[in-house]
């Protein structure tokens, strides 16, 4: 996949209409071939021979100075719109603060303050800390122009400020070394991020920015994604909202971050089963979504839509979740391919629970990209969910061959790592499932029974939601029940 066709997708139809628009003005010649290329790397994954396709014969020298031409102008179009919406305020006060600077060598003085006074309340409302620190160093060098100054209240804000920009480095420094610690083994989440706010004195109080804590509110979350450990992370994550306040959760400045943080809330509580909580902060979800003139409805509804449906599944309307799911517009958000992953596993799933074998299978076929390219994206648990119920259909479906290969290349590739990572109730699975399939032992016995309860010990309440779904598969075979009224029962009864 060439780096142009990779940076076409992230642009909606909308900006591909906008940047071939900018093409057509900026070309002065009737025979350039940007806007060729431009649709032959739009339409097409693999590209070959382009240079014959467009010149009608090899021209490897024009083709490579035609690509680094539509290269860059793509990387303006891109840089010039992410600038237009996401730094509209970072850019009107620091023009503000280079305003201020021309009049200061104009010695125009009285309105250069003015100017910088005008960036300051910019800058404050919207955290700009590296922009204060422009701001006060420009203010702190011509105090002697301004008798009406304090310039020892001015060196004390610059301080503070200063000491604001060192905490927003030192969560950067606290999300990157969380982010290697997962990387390396499955960590205690009962310290890892008190630990490593100590490390980094970071202190969850109403004088962080909303930004920051949005960033510990996500690594939170990832944390118990690893982990799939949420009933640990839940009272971290309560209480870093706690600590927002109500007139900032709200504020428009920050309704992209509000709207991640309900997801996140919503999420957390789904996955500990507390299915009320989850869907009154899904529901404030959709609500916000509406805001701004739907200003960030299409760039959330994937998401939304995941954990809406999930909620459906898990509360007994599952075939409610088959039909929202078979209609999603999957083309319309290709650009949030995480998360049109999951709907599509979560389609898979839903019709597996909806004993609808043959149509479950034939979706997940469409993932043909191997293990190492999904963890890339995905992660790794996604891997690992998205194997299991691969296995689970092929014993369904009697393809003895193919179950047999894939629960061996399941051992062989993901053994290590699941030990290394403390995964023994998948790795019990994953046996269980062997002792069912090949019959080693009388699966319908009292003493079958008792060792799949044993190995397994979910029997509390704490267990993540998507391992009682596997466990139930188990269950439901052995007491030779339907799958997901056993899993509804099970979830239910904890």
């Amino acid at each position: 996949m060439s780096i142009i066709h990779t940076m076409i997708t992230t642009l909606s139809p909308e900006d591909k209409k906008e940047f071939l628009r900018n093409l057509k003005r900026k070309n002065k010649r009737n025979d350039t071939k940007n806007i060729e290329l431009f649709t032959l790397l739009d339409t097409s994954i693999e590209q070959t021979n382009l240079d014959k396709v467009i010149y009608g014969k090899p021209s490897k020298g024009a083709y490579h100075a035609l690509y680094k031409r539509l290269h860059d102008s793509l990387i303006d179009f891109i840089a010039t719109k992410g600038f237009n919406k996401e730094s509209s305020e970072e850019m009107s006060a620091l023009k503000l603060v280079f305003v201020s600077q021309y009049f200061f060598q104009q010695n125009k003085n009285n309105i250069a303050f003015k100017t910088l006074g005008k960036a300051a309340l910019i800058a404050i409302k919207y955290s700009l800390y590296n922009v204060l620190n422009e701001i006060y160093q420009t203010q702190i060098h011509h105090a002697h122009l301004n008798k009406t100054l304090n310039l020892q209240h001015l060196i004390s804000k610059y301080q503070a400020n200063k000491l604001n920009i060192q905490q927003e480095e030192n969560l950067n420094l606290f999300y990157a070394t969380i982010q290697a610690e997962l990387n390396e083994n499955n960590p205690e989440v009962s310290n890892i991020i008190n630990r490593n706010l100590k490390l980094f004195n970071i202190s969850i109080t109403k004088n962080l920015s909303y930004q920051s804590l949005f960033k510990i509110l996500q690594i939170s979350n990832q944390i118990a994604h690893v982990t799939r450990n949420y009933h640990a992370i839940l009272p971290f994550i309560e209480n870093t909202c706690k600590a927002i306040d109500a007139s900032e959760r709200y504020s428009k400045k920050h309704l992209y971050d509000h709207l991640q943080v309900l997801y996140y809330l919503a999420n957390t509580y789904f996955r500990i089963k507390n299915f009320k909580e989850a869907n009154k902060h899904l529901k404030a979800m959709q609500t916000n979504m509406l805001l701004e003139k739907k200003k960030y409805y299409t760039m959330f509804h994937p998401q939304y839509a995941l954990l809406e449906n999930l909620l459906l599944i898990y509360t007994g309307d599952n075939k409610a979740a088959i039909k929202n799911l078979q209609t999603f517009n999957f083309e319309k958000h290709k650009n949030t391919l995480e998360y049109s992953l999951n709907l599509k596993l979560t389609l898979v799933v839903s019709l597996f629970l909806n004993e609808n074998y043959k149509e479950a299978f034939n979706i997940y076929k469409g993932f043909y990209h191997s293990d190492q390219w999904y963890i890339s994206k995905v992660g790794y648990v996604w891997v690992i969910q998205k194997n299991l119920i691969e296995i689970l259909l092929l014993i369904e479906l009697d393809y003895i061959d193919l179950a047999t290969s894939r629960l061996n290349s399941f051992r062989k590739k993901h053994r290590t790592h699941l030990i290394n990572h403390k995964e023994s109730i998948v790795l019990n699975f994953i046996k269980l499932i062997s002792i069912f399939f090949y019959k080693t032992e009388d699966v319908y016995a009292d003493k079958f029974k008792d060792k799949v309860d044993a190995l397994l010990k979910i029997k509390t309440i704490e267990e993540d939601i998507f391992t009682i779904s596997f466990y139930a598969w188990i269950k439901a075979k052995i007491n030779k029940t339907a799958v997901y009224k056993t899993s509804l029962a099970y979830i239910n009864n904890l």
